[in-house]
């Protein structure tokens, strides 16, 4: 399994080789660098701590590594080893990603801009509830019951965009651009993980070519008995 971390740039577009506009969202990935593993004979788990965005060049003790970095994450892998740099030159356009950062924060928000419900007639003698969510309780138990959509905090959730495919590797500068949006504001950290590799990819896609022929001419045969 590849992974890293990155912050948020932004989103743009780019052309596809059929001389199509794609959208895309710009991230700046790595380098991280290991800085613990975890066993399970000591920590009870297995995992590796990757560090994100160097604060300072100054050399550290071994014992205070994690101060170095301004973002600490942990993956479940083995294999890695103290001080192994993690770069996007493991990763391969047409691979396949799940993206998680926090959302955006939108503050207290009612519940036509957070649920999504329609609010009352604008005629019919409506008047200052146009954007009100209706009767919340009923005469019995005589209590508003838990989990009752009404308005409150929105956003800043941590949220999981899963199958965005990568589009371009920028090796030179640090840049992935991944098909589609991902959350979170610009300079929002995230967590991309390869859930598909390229071979996986290519395999699949040869898989639905032979599939799509194998149709066709299935269908061509079916008309041909019928003539």
């Amino acid at each position: 399994m590849k992974f890293i971390l990155g912050k948020k740039i932004g989103m743009t577009q780019v052309f596809n080789q059929d001389n199509q506009v794609v959208p895309v969202t710009l991230i700046e990935a790595g380098p991280c660098f290991v800085v613990q593993i975890k066993t399970k004979e000591k920590d009870g788990y297995s995992a590796v701590q990757i560090g994100f965005d160097k604060l300072n060049d100054k050399k550290i003790k071994k014992s205070q590594k994690s101060k170095a970095f301004r973002y600490l994450k942990e993956f479940s892998q083995n294999g890695l080893k103290i001080d192994d740099e993690i770069n996007i030159s493991a990763f391969n356009p047409g691979e396949i990603v799940n993206i998680t950062g926090i959302s955006k924060g939108k503050g207290f928000q009612g519940v036509i801009k957070r649920y999504g419900f329609a609010g009352m007639p604008a005629s019919h003698g409506t008047k200052h509830t146009e954007r009100a969510p209706g009767s919340i309780g009923s005469a019995f138990p005589e209590r508003v019951f838990k989990g009752k959509k009404m308005g409150g905090r929105m956003g800043s959730d941590k949220i999981t965009i899963q199958g965005l495919e990568i589009a371009r590797v920028d090796e030179k500068n640090n840049l992935l651009a991944v098909k589609g949006a991902v959350p979170g504001r610009k300079g929002t950290l995230l967590e991309i993980i390869v859930i598909k590799e390229i071979e996986a990819v290519k395999e699949e896609k040869e898989g639905k070519l032979i599939a799509d022929l194998e149709k066709q001419e299935a269908d061509a045969e079916k008309k041909k008995d019928a003539k």
